[in-house]
């Protein structure tokens, strides 16, 4: 149920923002039993070498730039 809180919206821009909140139900509901879980091996952060991550600290600036 939706409910209009403010305004008076005509009937036409009511059926316009319902059609879009139905159309993106409808592209969630499609979408989501084809989509796979990503690879935790395929996550371009792991390739990251560990020395070159920032750490919190009093220094930690000091590495959030990584080029050497």
């Amino acid at each position: 149920m939706i409910k209009v809180l403010r305004g008076n919206p005509t009937p036409e821009e009511l059926a316009a923002a319902l059609a879009v909140v139905q159309a993106r139900a409808a592209a969630v509901t499609a979408a989501a039993p084809g989509q796979r879980v990503p690879d935790e091996w395929a996550d371009p952060a792991r390739t990251i070498p560990g020395n070159r991550v920032p750490h919190p600290g009093p220094h930690s600036w000091r590495t959030s730039y990584w080029p050497a």
